[in-house]
């Protein structure tokens, strides 16, 4: 987590539990401060901040001062390249599927 990387991959960042959790909670809500995050994680808020500076390299979270609090909401636009991956492989198999259920029928006659 102490890499430092501006332009993290969208796989990478969501393959920790706890970041696809932050951004379930994320997009349950407009945005939400940190210390209202916090709460739902069994660490401390630095942990968590670190997380969510793993998702806004990724560009899935973007922040926003407001007085003395940064506050956080969901960019769900990268997520598409992960749609697009697994729709990919959803075709793969189907087609993969149907020729082994012809190749099974035609050993059947």
């Amino acid at each position: 987590m102490s890499e430092n990387n501006e332009n993290r991959d969208v796989f990478d960042a969501v393959a920790d539990p706890t970041r696809r959790r932050l951004i379930r909670l994320l997009s349950e809500a407009e945005e939400l401060p940190l210390h209202e995050l916090t709460p739902h994680f069994q660490m401390g808020r630095t942990a968590v901040s670190k997380h969510l500076t793993i998702l806004k390299e990724a560009g899935l979270v973007v922040d926003r001062k407001v007085g003395r609090e940064t506050r956080f909401r969901l960019n769900a636009s990268p997520l598409q390249e992960i749609q697009d991956w697994v729709a990919y492989y959803t075709q793969f198999w189907s087609t993969n599927m149907l020729r082994l259920k012809q190749l099974l029928e035609e050993e059947e006659e």
